[in-house]
């Protein structure tokens, strides 16, 4: 039997809701039972100023554009031809607060359960440390909750780990509109927070008016999102202070220790250079893939993802506070990602070309030395930006709310 009312109950449901928190008439014992009691506060009603937000708004454009380091505009590993942002939607501070309040916020879920940010947490780089995440009524996702930094550099613009939403803006919808995560109708989500103090204000100051749309909350919550770009990460700061003789050398020594340094260039070198090639689809200075990739997971299909057990792979920024990894949350640790890599590729049909071995086809094998590995990982947290994870600009808005 399911857990779940059919939309058309929702909706029905929402209705009564909404007219039950509507004012209504008060009797005479009413207003002296007010004026003879003191008021608690209702820490569940949406109606009170719930915020704590800056006079000015944050300056998200200096961050996610102005800002951007050099590494990441110039170069031939630049990310600038990857952004996906449309021409109608770029990154705004009002428009990014309007969507850091969104995301925030559990009057997303039909039951005031869940917000964006229950499922996609900031100091684990925007995933979640459990395997599955919990909806609204805890039943849970069907893939582990994918990392958020940096999915402006995903060129395609497809998202989730099967790509079924074709642009950011599609994407942030449909968790709110999905039976297990947020139960909501867009319907009634506008009805519903048409109902709230706080955005009326916000929603203008975005978009010049106080209308609520679906199409709006959708703009609002891509910007936000496409402005969690992460680039201060000891790797960044490595490069932005390498000499240009540096630079040309491929010699990041002055910044990285011995093992992130050989962990570097095991993880950027191809295999005839010396190093495993895990550049080769971990491009750019982001680390992010050009489309969806099987890895050799399983000999055979459990889940076909994008086609043929193929998956969106994020960007591996902060990737030492996403554990656990992949679409299902598999491995526990970097290390076996590392030694899935070395030698537990499976030799599925539809298994990435880089993967196999050049001459015979066969899934490659790495053989890597236990210190090789180990100049891997230290290579990987050093994508770790503890400035990106501890930024107010992408924190918790709501005073007591969560």
């Amino acid at each position: 039997m399911s857990l779940f009312l059919p939309k058309t109950a929702f909706s029905a449901c929402l209705v009564m809701t909404l007219s039950a928190c509507l004012p209504q008439p008060e009797t005479e014992q009413d207003e002296n039972n007010e004026r003879n009691e003191p008021q608690q506060p209702n820490e569940n009603d949406n109606s009170q100023a719930r915020l704590n937000l800056p006079d000015t708004p944050f300056d998200y454009v200096s961050y996610a554009d102005t800002n951007l380091p050099q590494h990441f505009t110039t170069g031939p590993q630049s990310v600038s031809s990857q952004d996906n942002t449309p021409a109608n939607n770029p990154i705004t501070n009002t428009g990014a607060t309007l969507g850091r309040v969104l995301f925030y916020d559990n009057a997303l879920s039909i039951n005031d359960a869940v917000s964006c940010a229950s499922c996609h947490q900031q100091n684990t780089g925007f995933s979640d440390d459990d395997t599955l995440s919990e909806g609204f009524q805890d039943g849970l996702t069907a893939r582990h909750s994918m990392s958020l930094a940096n999915n402006r550099f995903y060129e395609s613009g497809h998202f989730f780990w099967d790509e079924r939403a074709d642009t950011l803006e599609d994407q942030v919808l449909m968790p709110i509109q999905d039976d297990v995560e947020m139960g909501m109708t867009l319907d009634a989500l506008v009805i519903k927070l048409a109902q709230l103090d706080d955005y009326p204000e916000l929603f203008s100051d975005a978009f010049g008016s106080d209308e609520i749309t679906a199409e709006r909350i959708s703009l609002a919550l891509a910007q936000f999102t496409r402005a969690m770009v992460s680039y201060q990460s000891p790797y960044d700061d490595a490069l932005a202070t390498a000499t240009s003789s540096a630079i040309d050398n491929n010699d990041l020594s002055h910044a990285l220790s011995t093992n992130e340094e050989a962990g570097r260039l095991l993880f950027e070198l191809s295999p005839p250079q010396g190093g495993f090639g895990c550049g080769g689809c971990h491009e750019t200075v982001a680390q992010v893939t050009d489309r969806p990739h099987n890895i050799g997971l399983d000999l055979t299909t459990l889940d076909e993802g994008a086609g043929n057990g193929a998956f969106k792979v994020p960007s591996l920024r902060n990737i030492g506070l996403s554990a656990p990894y992949m679409h299902d949350g598999r491995f526990d640790t970097l290390a076996e990602v590392i030694e899935h890599y070395n030698r537990g590729v499976q030799n599925h049909p539809n298994l990435a070309q880089a993967l196999r071995h050049p001459t015979t086809g066969l899934p490659a094998r790495l053989n890597m030395r236990n210190s090789e590995k180990q100049q891997l990982e230290a290579f990987l947290h050093t994508l770790t930006d503890s400035v990106f994870i501890s930024s107010e600009l992408f924190s918790d808005p709501f005073k007591q709310q969560h």
